[in-house]
């Protein structure tokens, strides 16, 4: 084979290696998620729950964080964690049917949380913040669906509502934040009674907020966001490959060359 048709096939594997590379990191889009990090999430039980909020906008900030819990299957009790520069409100909701949590009635549970940043905070372009609660019971369900509304300065407002999708049915443009829960229930909370519709806002508690726009940290994603890094690993592994066979065959047609000049 000559040099030319050598480096002519370097080439390709290169081309190659770097559309998987490019192809396996950029499958899923980032998006509000909910993670339960380092601590399990039975029915309930109680548990620690982290909404990552990536920045998407190339020019303007995140300004406000709303996340709605369902009614269906409630929270009745959250609490935030103090994030400088924002503050947190939790809104309950008067339940049709009250449940029963550790042997008391309880009428209202949780029907949002909205953390606002303060001026001259937010989440910039190119960055991202994570805003946690915790609290309880969970419900007696498979998963909690929580949709969250995403705001920016300029206006822009981003609804992270979709719900899950079928099994083997693709992921909607604009997901909705969900957490699965298992049935090892905790025995030292009580069981939840199932509740009916929800009614009107009644209170609102407030809480110093969560975090500033600074970049941080991102614990390992589940669901999606693993499958999304499988992928995205596999297209690393594929390109190294196709950059070795490409820095291999460039070699090769190197010395092919140096080999045909010496002989002339």
């Amino acid at each position: 084979m000559s040099a030319h048709r050598f480096a002519a096939r370097a080439a390709v594997l290169l081309t190659a290696a770097g559309t998987a590379v490019l192809l396996g990191s950029g499958v899923a889009s980032a998006h509000v998620t909910a993670k339960v990090i380092g601590e399990s999430a039975a029915q309930g039980g109680y548990t620690k729950i982290t909404f990552r909020v990536p920045n998407e906008d190339n020019t303007a900030g995140t300004v406000k964080l709303e996340v709605r819990f369902p009614q269906d299957t409630p929270v009745s009790s959250l609490r935030t964690t103090s994030m400088p520069g924002w503050t947190a409100a939790i809104t309950k909701t008067k339940l049709a049917t009250p449940i029963t949590v550790h042997g008391a009635q309880v009428t209202e549970a949780v029907s949002t949380v909205t953390w606002t940043a303060a001026a001259g905070t937010r989440i910039n372009p190119g960055e991202f913040a994570e805003f946690a609660v915790s609290g309880g019971p969970l419900p007696q369900a498979d998963q909690l669906v929580m949709p969250a509304i995403q705001t920016y300065d300029s206006g822009k407002v981003v609804a992270w509502d979709a719900p899950p999708p079928a099994a083997g049915a693709d992921e909607p443009e604009h997901p909705a934040p969900v957490i699965k829960l298992s049935k090892d229930g905790d025995d030292e909370h009580a069981a939840v009674t199932a509740p009916g519709a929800a009614g009107g806002t009644t209170g609102t508690d407030t809480h110093a907020g969560a975090e500033g726009g600074g970049t941080t940290a991102a614990p390992a994603a589940a669901g999606s966001d693993n499958t999304a890094r499988w992928l995205g690993g596999a297209g690393l592994v594929v390109g190294a490959l196709g950059l070795g066979l490409g820095a291999g065959a460039t070699l090769r047609a190197r010395r092919a060359i140096a080999a045909s000049k010496a002989g002339e």
